[in-house]
């Protein structure tokens, strides 16, 4: 269960989960949790407060954030976003390989491990598919990348240097992760087979999981329906916002769409979801205030 270093405690479902404490704080990461988000397209992605300019490269990023570049292999350059001097977040350019392939422009969510060997390999026991790895990222740490029993893709990370985001939950930062299935049955017995996570029905008009490491809520899961159209099996990134509306605007202006329109979801917050300039699609949260 990841917690900040002032001792702030979140609780164990997406209404308060998602809520930062406005304070910039250290985490402290545990096997489990959600520890880094990464955007695999060609431009800089819209969100927070001017994480990104929608420019035609990844290495624009204008105040309170930075970008710092790092070569990631042959040809490729990685970069690290930061905010006040903590990580929260990459981006990189697809290489070729990936392109000729048909990936399309996404984000991927990595889950910390103490084995990246030893997850991959549960994974495949479990009816994963590993796509990559596992295969070290330098001193920072090795890492997985691998398909769901149902089609849905994500990472596991073995950190080394790397621990993870040094900012969570705090505005412009990630906040939650959500799984859309289509047969939540098999995903959910998977993950919590692969990371011990524990399932939490959440209540609302809709039937929706609360994955929980520990006594924390850290991701959702629900059931893709033949009414939500052609959707395939997906982990979807939320951020946390200060204003949902005015992003969803600031999106729009700098060649973003939306995918889902502002709306409020009763106890929880208000929320969107986007598409950036490239095509990689992420939500945007500002939590409900602290009863």
């Amino acid at each position: 269960m990841a917690t900040a270093a002032s001792g702030t405690e979140t609780a164990g479902a997406l209404a308060t989960g998602a809520a930062g404490t406005g304070n910039i704080a250290a985490v402290r990461w545990t096997e489990g949790d959600v520890v880094w988000a990464t955007a695999a397209s060609g431009v800089s992605i819209v969100i927070g407060i001017d994480i990104g300019n929608g420019a035609s490269s990844l290495n624009d990023c204008l105040p309170p954030f930075a970008c710092n570049d790092g070569e990631a292999g042959p040809g490729m350059i990685y970069t690290m976003i930061k905010l006040n001097g903590k990580d929260v977040g990459g981006l990189y350019e697809m290489p070729s390989d990936m392109l000729e392939q048909g990936i399309p422009p996404h984000w991927l969510n990595y889950v910390s491990v103490a084995n990246a060997d030893e997850a991959t390999a549960q994974a495949k026991t479990s009816g994963g598919a590993v796509m990559k790895g596992p295969f070290d990222v330098g001193n920072a740490g090795r890492m997985s990348v691998i398909q769901d029993p149902t089609g849905a893709v994500f990472a596991v990370w073995q950190a080394k240097e790397n621990l993870g985001a040094g900012v969570y939950r705090e505005t412009g930062t990630y906040c939650w992760q959500e799984l859309g299935t289509g047969d939540t049955k098999k995903a959910g017995d998977f993950y919590v087979t692969l990371f011990g996570w524990a399932t939490e029905k959440f209540p609302g008009p809709m039937e929706y999981t609360v994955f929980k490491n520990g006594d924390e809520g850290i991701a959702g899961m629900y059931q893709i329906t033949p009414d939500m159209g052609p959707m395939p099996p997906h982990w979807l990134t939320y951020f946390a916002v200060a204003d949902c509306d005015a992003i969803v605007q600031k999106a729009t202006d700098n060649g973003g769409s939306v995918m889902k329109p502002a709306q409020d979801i009763p106890g929880v917050g208000r929320f969107a979801i986007l598409r950036d300039p490239a095509s990689a699609v992420f939500a945007i949260l500002k939590p409900a205030p602290m009863a």
